[in-house]
């Protein structure tokens, strides 16, 4: 037997929810298979909590207390887990513990995604790690394959699933014809959504992820005030319908894309053709897809929250920086993004500039002529219409479903204008973006 299974890393855990109960689940169900792994056993020491039951831990061996300044300040803590999501005290609280010589790791993807440039640089100068594997679709170690198992590629585009809330809806909407509200109502009542689903429906939460993801792939500063960002709620079962008959599915990605102009990041709902496999991950699912100059596409699928999935990546971060320790490295292997130079100067591309495919429901006065007067604007506007679907309806109006091809967002969004005002038009259209996602494709 190995002597330093005598001498174990000791862990502290700020934050007892969903995640740091579940780390601390999954390092003591599968503590033999960790210890065979690493060679040392790893001892969660201190666990600190506002809301934890402090007589549920007495004959843990386990100091549990309600500070998480007091945890990150043991001299016994070798490595500090952050699962107290938000800001405040969570940035304050690893800043710290980064400061005081700890490694970190964390599941706050917003602090990542908004504090991370800051974070990293005091890890850095501290001669310790900050890892946030968990950070991003749960189980699904999207980080280290961007990070590590893609290292030797150019990254030109990734596109992702990454909020099981939304997929959730959409799947619902979907397969059961069921309006938004509706099926919100029932995310909130199973869990999957807060009661507040701002975060999850409006594309927040993505955008955070996508932030986090877009960095690594392209070696950016992570700039989430730069990521656009639109939700769902507007989305109806005749969009999905309309373009299930255009052979499409309604999914709301993530997008970073390598062009000519920059970095383009963005969040949105999107047609893909439904012969993609990112188009039938359902459910609270999550799905990352990857474009590599040399490698290809290459997709990472799998739950993108949960207890034992987002355990599983955080307990990963531990053996990773404890396997580091055994050999006395201090200074992280691999960079906090990937790269040793960050591209500072990379223009992060604004969503007026982006090129896409788009489909529009517009909502028409059943009167000659108007197809005429759209397809007029739209050729004026330089934007061609590859496909077009008009239903008779029982009232006076009538939805013109057009399928465009490629063309500039701000034109697009002149030709949309224009068309809103016409005198036959009833109400706001409906624009959502086509991808195409293949292997020649630019996003």
């Amino acid at each position: 037997m190995n002597s330093d299974l005598d001498k174990p890393i000791k862990i502290g855990i700020c934050g007892f929810g969903t995640v740091g109960g579940g780390t601390l689940a999954l390092l003591q169900s599968n503590g033999d298979e960790i210890s065979r792994r690493l060679g040392r056993n790893i001892q969660v020491s201190r666990i600190a909590s506002r809301s934890i039951k402090i007589s549920d831990f007495d004959e843990s061996g386990i100091q549990v207390a309600t500070d998480p300044f007091e945890l990150i300040s043991d001299s016994e803590v070798d490595i500090v887990i952050e699962t107290l999501g938000g800001f405040d005290p969570a940035f304050e609280v690893v800043r710290q513990a980064l400061l005081n010589g700890k490694h970190v790791v964390t599941a706050n993807k917003a602090l990542i995604a908004e504090r991370g440039n800051e974070l990293f640089s005091v890890a850095q100068d501290n001669g310790v790690t900050l890892s946030y594997e968990s950070s991003v679709a749960g189980g699904i170690p999207i980080i280290k394959a961007l990070r590590e198992g893609l290292a030797a590629n150019k990254i030109n585009w990734l596109a992702g699933i990454i909020n099981g809330t939304g997929n959730f809806i959409l799947t619902e909407m979907a397969d059961k014809q069921r309006q938004f509200d509706d099926v919100l109502q029932q995310a909130q009542e199973l869990g999957y959504a807060e009661a507040d689903p701002t975060f999850d429906v409006e594309g927040i939460d993505a955008a955070h992820k996508l932030t986090i993801m877009a960095s690594i792939a392209f070696g950016i500063p992570l700039q989430f005030d730069k990521t656009y960002t639109e939700g769902i709620s507007h989305i109806k079962p005749e969009d999905i319908n309309y373009a299930a008959e255009l052979g499409y599915r309604i999914k709301h990605l993530g997008i970073a894309r390598l062009s000519d102009k920059g970095v383009e990041m963005r969040v949105h709902p999107t047609l893909i053709s439904r012969k993609q496999l990112l188009a039938n991950v359902d459910g609270v699912g999550n799905a990352v897809m990857v474009h590599g100059n040399a490698v290809g596409s290459t997709l990472y699928s799998g739950p993108g929250a949960g207890a034992a999935a987002t355990a599983s990546a955080v307990v990963a971060d531990i053996i990773d920086i404890a396997r580091a320790m055994e050999q006395g490295i201090t200074t992280p292997i691999v960079p906090a993004l990937g790269y040793r130079t960050i591209h500072q100067d990379l223009k992060v591309v604004d969503i007026e500039d982006i090129e896409s495919e788009y489909y529009l429901r517009i909502p028409a006065k059943d009167v000659v002529g108007v197809m005429a007067k759209i397809s007029n604007i739209l050729q004026e506007c330089g934007i061609s219409i590859e496909a077009v679907i008009q239903k008779e309806v029982s009232s006076d109006s009538v939805p013109i479903v057009i399928l465009t091809h490629r063309a500039v967002e701000k034109q697009m969004n002149s030709a949309i204008s224009a068309i809103e005002q016409l005198q036959d038009i009833v109400g706001t259209i409906t624009r959502i973006r086509v991808e195409t996602l293949t292997e020649n494709s630019e996003a």
